[in-house]
C-alpha cells in the first residue's frame, strides 16, 4: 500500500488511541471463542453433548434440539458421502428459511465439503449461473424450485437432489401460523428429506478450518454474480466478534426472517446461534405479528431488520401488550426509513424496554459482514448526531483504512475516500476470477468500492458505493449523506438521491422525496430549506413522490429512479 507522511502502522495506532476514548467497557478487546477455534460442526456435536434438549432451532411450532440437529446433519452428511460427495465438491442449498437449510448446511460442512447457498426468488439463468459456476454436484432444494430446476439442471453436472418442502419441519399446529407456501406439481425420482430417516450418519471427519468452506455469491453489480471463498474460520471469527460487539455472550436468543442464503442472514441466524449455543427463532418470512410473539414466548435477545419493520411493530395494536424486556439488542438496516432519534424515542416508548434500537453494522459478503459495532455508543444519541453514515467502531482484530482510490495514499481524519478492510474474515480469492481478486486484495486488504471516512473517534462512517457518488462540478456527492440531512426536515418520511446528467455540471443531484403522512412538502421551500443545512453543489432538486419501485430485499430501486429523469 502506498502511503504519503504516515505509515499504515502509525495510522492504524492513531486510530486505535483515538477509539479507546469510547470503547464501550463490556465489549471485549480480543477476540472471545466461546468454545475455542473449533469447527462448526464440532460446535454442534458439544452443544448437543452439554444441552441436548436444548432448543437450537424454533421454527413455527417446531422446536429442534441440539441433539436433533447434530444427528439429522450426520445423516444429511451421510446421504451426501452415499452420493459420492468428499470434502472440497460443492453442494448447493437451494432452500427457503428452514430448519432443512441449517441441517443441509451443518452436514455439508462436517463433510468438509462446500455450501453453496442459493436465492430461492432465482430464475433459470441465475439458478444456472450459480450451479454451473460453482460446479455443484449435489443439490439440496425446495419443492417450490422444482419447475424452475428443470429447465437448467441437464445443463449442469447437478446428478444427486433432495427435496424438501417450506414447512415440512414445522409443528403440526404452527405458533404463530406460517405463511402460505408453494411448491411443484412435477414429479421426479429425487430424494426426499425423509430418506434421510434411512441414511447412516457420515463418521466424524477431521476438517481443515482454513480449507473452502463456502462459496457466498456477490449481487452481481458488475457482471454476473461471483463467488466469495470463505472458510470456517472465517464463520467463527465473523460469529464471536458479531456476538461479542452486541454484548452477548453463550446461550444467547436469536431471531431470523432474513434470508439465510444471504450472507447477513447466514452469520445471524445460523453462525451467531451454534457459536453461542443458544436458540435461533427461525421465520421465513417478516412478520410483525409473528416477531412479538417470538420475542416474548423465547426471550429473544437479539434480532435485526429493516427501519420500516420496526416501524410497523411500533404502529401494531399489540405492541402495548408484547413483553419487549428481553431485546437487548434490536438492530436495524436503514434501506428506506433511517434510524434518528426520534425513531429511537418511539422504539423505547413502545417496547418499554432497555434495548436501544442502532444501526447494525457495516459489511459485505466479501468481509463475512458485521466488520463494525455500534454497541454502546448510543448515549445522549451520540451515535446520530455528528455526521451520517455512522457504522460504530471495528470489531477486534479488523483494521479498516480510507485511501485515495487513485493512488492507494492514506488520508486524513474526515477525509473521504475508498474504505478498505484487513481481517480474519476477508474472502480467500473470488472463486475462479484470479483477476477479480488481484484487483480487489492488495497486500492482505480487501479494497471495497466503498466510500466513507474516519472520525475524529475512529469511528466509520459509509456513504456510498464509489460507482454511486454523483460529481457536480468535480466535487463529489454522496447521496447517503444528502439523505441523511434531508430526512431531518420535520415533514420528510424518506428520501432517495440519484443522480441527473446535465450539460454544464456534470451532474446534478435529484432527491425523491416521499413526506411524513397527511403531510404536503413544497418542493422549492424544501431546496431553500436544504441550502442552510448543506454546501449549496450538494442541494438537490426535488421531486416529490407517494412511493418508491422497491426490491425483493427491501431497497429502493434508485436505478429505475435515475431511469425515469431521462438523459
Amino acid at each position: 500500500m502506498s502511503t504519503t507522511a504516515l505509515s499504515i502502522d502509525d495510522y492504524l495506532a492513531d486510530a486505535a488511541r483515538r477509539r479507546d476514548a469510547i470503547w464501550p467497557a463490556d465489549v471485549p478487546r480480543d477476540v472471545v471463542y466461546p468454545l475455542g477455534e473449533i469447527s462448526i460442526g464440532d460446535h454442534v456435536r458439544t452443544w448437543a453433548e452439554q444441552t441436548p434438549d436444548a432448543t437450537a432451532i424454533a421454527f413455527y411450532g417446531r422446536e429442534v434440539s441440539w441433539r436433533e440437529l447434530d444427528d439429522l446433519s450426520d445423516r444429511a452428511a451421510g446421504w451426501l458421502a452415499a452420493q459420492g460427495i468428499q470434502a472440497g465438491d460443492r453442494v448447493g442449498v437451494l432452500l427457503p428459511n428452514s430448519p432443512q437449510f441449517i441441517v443441509a448446511f451443518v452436514g455439508i460442512l462436517k463433510l468438509g465439503a462446500v455450501h453453496v447457498p442459493i436465492n430461492t426468488m432465482f430464475r433459470e439463468l441465475e439458478l444456472r449461473h450459480e450451479l454451473t459456476d460453482a460446479d455443484c454436484t449435489a443439490l439440496f432444494a425446495v419443492d417450490s424450485m422444482l419447475d424452475v430446476l428443470g429447465n437448467v439442471i441437464d445443463e449442469t453436472n447437478v446428478r444427486s437432489v433432495l427435496v424438501t418442502s417450506a414447512y415440512e419441519m414445522a409443528g403440526d399446529e404452527p405458533t404463530p401460523p406460517a405463511p402460505a407456501a408453494t411448491s411443484s406439481e412435477r414429479v421426479t425420482d429425487y430424494a426426499v428429506w425423509s430418506d434421510l430417516e434411512g441414511v447412516s450418519p457420515a463418521p466424524k471427519v477431521d476438517v481443515d478450518l482454513d480449507a473452502l468452506a463456502a462459496l457466498n455469491y456477490t449481487g452481481g453489480t458488475t457482471g454476473l454474480p461471483k463467488g466469495c471463498e470463505h472458510t470456517q474460520r472465517h464463520m467463527l471469527y465473523t460469529a464471536a466478534t458479531a456476538l461479542s460487539g452486541n454484548g452477548l455472550r453463550e446461550k444467547a436468543a436469536l431471531l431470523c426472517h432474513v434470508p439465510i442464503f444471504w450472507i447477513a442472514g447466514e452469520d445471524f441466524g445460523i453462525l451467531n446461534p451454534i457459536v453461542s449455543g443458544g436458540t435461533v427463532v427461525l421465520l421465513a418470512r417478516w412478520d410483525a405479528t409473528a416477531v412479538m410473539k417470538a420475542v416474548e414466548q423465547y426471550g429473544v435477545q437479539m434480532m435485526i431488520g429493516t427501519v420500516d419493520n420496526y416501524l410497523e411493530i411500533m404502529d401494531h395494536p399489540d405492541a402495548a401488550t408484547t413483553d419487549f424486556s428481553s431485546l437487548h439488542s434490536p438492530l436495524a438496516m436503514s434501506f428506506v426509513a433511517r434510524v434518528d432519534p426520534e425513531v429511537r424515542r418511539r422504539w423505547r416508548e413502545v417496547s418499554r424496554s432497555d434495548g436501544v434500537l442502532r444501526e447494525a453494522a457495516y459489511g459485505m459478503t466479501e468481509t463475512h459482514t458485521c466488520d463494525t459495532f455500534t454497541y454502546g455508543l448510543q448515549t445522549d444519541n451520540w451515535d446520530l448526531s455528528g455526521e451520517p453514515g455512522l457504522c460504530g467502531l471495528p470489531v477486534p482484530g479488523t483494521d479498516i483504512a480510507i485511501v485515495d482510490p487513485a493512488t492507494g495514499d492514506l488520508l486524513p481524519t474526515g477525509e473521504r475516500g475508498e474504505i478498505i478492510v484487513r481481517s480474519p474474515s476477508i474472502l480467500t480469492a473470488y472463486w475462479r476470477r484470479a483477476d477479480a481478486t488481484a484487483e480487489a486484495i492488495r497486500d492482505g486488504w480487501l479494497h471495497t468500492g466503498d466510500t466513507g471516512f474516519l472520525d475524529e473517534a475512529g469511528c466509520l462512517h459509509y456513504l456510498s458505493r464509489n460507482k454511486d457518488m454523483i460529481k457536480v462540478n468535480g466535487m463529489s456527492v454522496f447521496p447517503t449523506e444528502v439523505e441523511t440531512f434531508l430526512c431531518r426536515h420535520e415533514l420528510v418520511d424518506v428520501a432517495a438521491v440519484v443522480p441527473r446528467p446535465d450539460s454544464s455540471k456534470g451532474q446534478v443531484p435529484v432527491a425523491f422525496v416521499k413526506p411524513v403522512e397527511g403531510a404536503t412538502i413544497d418542493p422549492e421551500e424544501l431546496r431553500a430549506w436544504a441550502k442552510t443545512q448543506m454546501a449549496t453543489y450538494k442541494v438537490p432538486e426535488v421531486r416529490i413522490v407517494e412511493d418508491y419501485p422497491m426490491t425483493t430485499t427491501g431497497k429502493i430501486k434508485k436505478a429505475e429512479l435515475a431511469a425515469s429523469l431521462g438523459d
